[in-house]
């Protein structure tokens, strides 16, 4: 059941980053299945890519004092729209400076949507 809510964040989150993000468009006949496909796909990048790409720039990271974390998630970004692009459904990105923009509208909304989900850590 978190594994849905988590993705249903995520996927409410790519819906308000393809209305206020200009560069961000929606690819495939239906739009909630291609955002429900981009929530699938970069869910999958962020917990299987990102962590390698944070260990091999953690001296970027470290550098920057964490700012180079947001080029991260505007490549991870990328990534995710071109994967979803073979496969037919997603969105598509024109440009890194609209991933990133995307990636930050993203994580901001997810963060604010998982404000009020009840965090099972804190229950016990």
């Amino acid at each position: 059941m978190r594994l849905f809510i988590r993705w249903l964040v995520i996927a409410i989150s790519l819906l308000v980053a393809v209305y206020i993000v200009p560069g961000i468009n929606v690819v495939g006949s239906n739009g909630l299945a291609a955002v429900a496909v981009m929530a699938v796909v970069l869910g999958l990048v962020n917990a299987f890519i990102r962590p390698i790409m944070k260990l091999l720039s953690c001296g970027l990271i470290i550098l920057t004092l964490g700012l180079f974390t947001l080029v991260i998630n505007a490549a991870m970004f990328l990534l995710a729209s071109w994967i979803s692009g073979l496969i037919g459904f997603g969105l598509s990105v024109d440009s890194f400076w609209a991933a990133f923009l995307g990636a930050l509208v993203v994580s901001l909304v997810s963060w604010a949507l998982n404000l009020f989900l009840p965090d099972k850590k804190k229950k016990k």
